[in-house]
């Protein structure tokens, strides 16, 4: 497939089943992350691999991190939950470095870029997945939890595995150009 036909197609996948990535496709799936834009090949970005039984210790992570909030009882069952909903999460975190040329943003940008590379390394394999974010990637408990630093950020949680169903592919119609503005 062209290129620029498979980006333009580029759509998210919440339905996912195993197999998960594993082997080769796995390893391609994080130097696909590596490759991501990285001013001063600082590498500011650590992925934190959930499968099998890490998908429930981190659902417990989670959990934990919604009854710290005083969510209800239903919001912290779903947060146990949410991990399971994919035989793979990969959790993206920038571990943003003091440089005097590199600010945090751009530290967060390239683990950003990282998080989207994976995600299309994945799909070019035969893989689905989607980025999930949500007030878990700025809690410190979660970050705690994780082993995180105080200057580290989640910038993301890559659910991967196989498609459960065929995704319709949502039609974009938008204009580009009404997102531009010429100076």
């Amino acid at each position: 497939m062209d290129p620029v036909h498979w980006l333009l197609e580029r759509h998210s996948c919440p339905q996912l089943t195993a197999p998960a990535p594993a082997g080769e496709a796995l390893q391609h799936i994080l130097q696909c992350g590596l490759r991501a834009p990285d001013h001063g090949h600082l590498q500011p970005y650590e992925f934190l691999l959930a499968e099998g039984d890490g998908l429930s210790r981190l659902g417990a992570v989670l959990a934990t991190a919604a009854e710290a909030r005083g969510e209800p009882a239903a919001m912290i069952d779903k947060a146990r939950q949410a991990p399971l909903r994919a035989p793979m999460v990969i959790t993206v975190v920038a571990r943003v470095q003091a440089h005097a040329k590199v600010p945090p943003l751009e530290q967060h940008l390239a683990a950003g870029c990282a998080l989207l590379m994976m995600r299309m390394a994945a799909e070019a394999q035969g893989f689905a997945g989607i980025w999930r974010s949500g007030w878990f990637m700025f809690d410190r408990g979660v970050h705690r939890a994780l082993g995180l630093g105080e200057t580290d950020q989640i910038v993301g949680f890559l659910y991967l595995g196989t498609p459960k169903v065929q995704q319709e592919k949502t039609a974009r119609a938008v204009d580009p150009m009404s997102f531009v503005r010429r100076l």
